[in-house]
């Protein structure tokens, strides 16, 4: 099995910054993408970044120029640091992160728990 414990939301002020961080455990050979969804109350959950082994990254429109998200391959973590934070970025954030399991060698799908982003006006 395999576990993605996300870490770092909390609330803060307009224009404020967080950095969420992802670290994934368990019966881990590699990782392939690594990513960043949220989810708001009332809406479905979208896309905020993405990063790939080699470091190639995907931002949403919303986010781009705000947002940066990096890894650490060695410690099996993402991060997405967060600047000049909006009302409207307030969601729950969640880690996934396509893993290739040690063993079968077979690639799934995870999701992390979530954790809460909340942005006051």
């Amino acid at each position: 099995q395999v576990q993605l414990v996300e870490s770092g939301g909390g609330l803060v002020q307009f224009g404020g910054s967080l950095r969420l961080s992802c670290a994934a455990s368990g019966s881990i050979f590699s990782i392939k993408t690594m990513g960043w969804y949220r989810q708001a109350p009332g809406k479905e959950r979208e896309l905020v970044a993405t990063i790939t082994t080699d470091g190639s990254t995907n931002y949403a429109d919303s986010v781009k120029a705000r947002f940066t998200i990096s890894r650490d391959v060695a410690k099996k973590t993402v991060y997405l640091q967060m600047y000049s934070l909006k009302p409207e970025d307030t969601a729950v954030y969640y880690c996934n992160a396509d893993v290739v399991e040690w063993r079968t060698f077979t690639t799934k799908n995870y999701w992390g728990q979530g954790t809460q982003v909340t942005v006051s006006s």
